[in-house]
């Protein structure tokens, strides 16, 4: 890959994922992410790696009103982006998060102490987050302390056009260019 075909497949991943999320109205298309694009050297022909958060049935689901919806994400591509052809658009799952939660339940079931199953059928395409036991040697957290951090944080603010005048300077002034 050159970094021109780089900067394409990142740049197509950006508007797919855009186009996706708002312009397609399809009420079956789930929680959906372009994780990767893949083009052809000669651009004829992009892979599109998704990957999409639900049950089993959901998945397919999704991933068929994707496929239906790629002609008018190709079509809408052809506005947005300058290219001398927009590449076939083919869509393909992405199941990096469903190995990665096989591999967090292993490694559970390891901790737990009990012989992991090879062939067990995930029931949720994401882990459920637990919270973390202290290890030896570690005092156990303050659960009083906990909540009182859990408290909202102060906002960082910016200055606005009134700060700027009141500290000297608030003109922009082109880079290079002579203050008057």
């Amino acid at each position: 890959m050159t970094q021109r075909t780089d900067r394409i497949d990142e740049l197509l991943r950006q508007e797919i994922g855009d186009i996706i999320t708002r312009e397609v109205a399809d009420p079956r298309v789930g929680f959906a992410t372009i994780t990767k694009v893949e083009t052809a050297p000669d651009l004829a022909h992009a892979n599109v790696w998704v990957s999409v958060i639900g049950q089993p049935d959901e998945r397919t689901e999704t991933v068929r009103a994707l496929g239906r919806a790629m002609p008018f994400v190709r079509h809408q591509l052809g506005g947005r982006i300058r290219l001398r052809r927009i590449p076939e658009l083919h869509l393909r799952l992405d199941d990096t998060a469903d190995r990665g939660t096989r591999i967090l339940g292993l490694l559970a079931d390891l901790d737990e102490g009990r012989t992991p199953e090879p062939d067990r059928p995930l029931a949720e395409s994401l882990p459920t987050p637990v919270r973390r036991l202290p290890l030896e040697g570690e005092t156990p957290a303050d659960p009083q302390a906990e909540a009182a951090s859990d408290g909202p944080k102060p906002r960082r603010t910016r200055r606005g056009a009134g700060e700027r005048s009141a500290r000297g300077g608030g003109e922009r002034r082109k880079r290079g260019s002579k203050p008057r």
